[in-house]
């Protein structure tokens, strides 16, 4: 239940693949936004509209009405912008739909096809479906994929200028609302949304002072430092806290993770060090391995273990979306705030 991206694979933790608001604050928006989360505020925009992305621009000639979301996260935003996909793909066998907190209402007993997992698509299945609109942001598609897609349906691809698996949600949520015409309503839940994380940040200054680093680990001896393009160290940055360059300095280029031995654990060692880990057994391993018990971090305990699921805190910001966001922030003030 872990995150991590392996060359092009997104960083989202799974366990079942072995291996992806302000109570505290004082708000009690959280409930109110999600329930409002998938109703537009206003008519969809007009049409045509011309999307550009990685492969080039695409233009959209109607409201989309039958959409196949193809990224890791994509669905969270076109959900939030009152369109349920009919396909999606299944990124770690957990089943995208109906499963986090953050989309159950959203998708109530309506179910999208699976068309593919992760980077690899059906193309048939795909076709069946008869969208008018395919979408894949938080995705490796191939150009070669990309051209076969094209033929089916207009394709909304990674946003240029961005690594795959780093652009912004921001950005991601900026080029859905613009294909399905909900550009205002895209930009009013981004609005909402920076608004909680600087509630955060005004209300705990402190973070502000204090490097924060973001990892986990699959199995012995193998540790994962996240990068400051993946969504989860992007996270913590706006809630505040500052990223460690050197995460960014051992990492090989086009991956959001640098991949650490036990000796290289020092990388680590920071103000505050969140693990996001698959189970009690996973934490245990962590914690008792020689090098981990030197760091400072480990000996003054100001490490935190993060469950990817049950409750499902590491999977809401490592998704990083307009839905999970709210649910993350809500989960992991508590933690980041209790005493010791």
């Amino acid at each position: 239940m872990l995150t991590r991206v392996a060359g092009k694979l997104p960083c989202v933790a799974v366990a079942v693949a072995a291996a992806l608001a302000l109570t505290a604050c004082g708000s009690d928006t959280g409930k109110d936004e999600q329930d409002t989360a998938g109703k537009p505020s206003a008519p969809a925009g007009s049409f045509p509209v011309t999307v550009d992305h990685k492969y080039g621009s695409t233009e959209i000639k109607k409201t989309p009405k039958k959409v196949v979301t193809l990224g890791l996260s994509d669905q969270d935003a076109v959900l939030s912008l009152g369109v349920k996909p009919v396909g999606t793909v299944d990124w770690f066998k957990e089943k995208p739909y109906g499963k986090w907190p953050w989309t159950k209402k959203l998708w109530g007993s309506d179910t999208p096809q699976i068309v593919g997992e992760r980077d690899e698509y059906n193309m048939e299945k795909i076709a069946g479906l008869k969208p008018d609109l395919i979408i894949a942001q938080y995705s490796g598609m191939k150009k070669e994929q990309y051209e076969t897609l094209k033929k089916i349906a207009p394709v909304v691809a990674q946003p240029k200028g961005h690594q795959d698996y780093m652009a912004p949600w921001q950005v991601m949520t900026r080029q859905i609302g613009k294909s399905l015409g909900r550009e205002a309503d895209a930009e009013k839940k981004i609005t909402d949304i920076s608004a909680r994380f600087k509630a955060v940040r005004d209300k705990h200054p402190e973070f502000a002072k204090q490097t924060l680093t973001v990892a986990d680990s699959f199995e012995a001896g193998k540790y994962s430092a996240f990068t400051k393009g993946d969504p989860k160290a992007i996270f913590f940055s706006e809630l505040g806290f500052k990223l460690k360059p050197e995460i960014d300095k051992l990492a090989k280029p086009g991956w959001n993770v640098a991949e650490l031995s036990a000796e290289k654990l020092d990388v680590l060692d920071a103000d505050r060090l969140v693990w996001v880990t698959s189970s009690t057994q996973a934490n245990d391993r962590i914690k008792a391995e020689p090098f981990y018990k030197k760091l400072k971090v480990s000996q003054d305990k100001r490490d935190l273990f993060v469950p990817y699921e049950g409750p499902d805190i590491g999977a809401a910001f490592s998704f990083n979306t307009v839905l999970s966001i709210p649910y993350a922030i809500d989960e992991i003030l508590p933690l980041l705030t209790a005493k010791n």
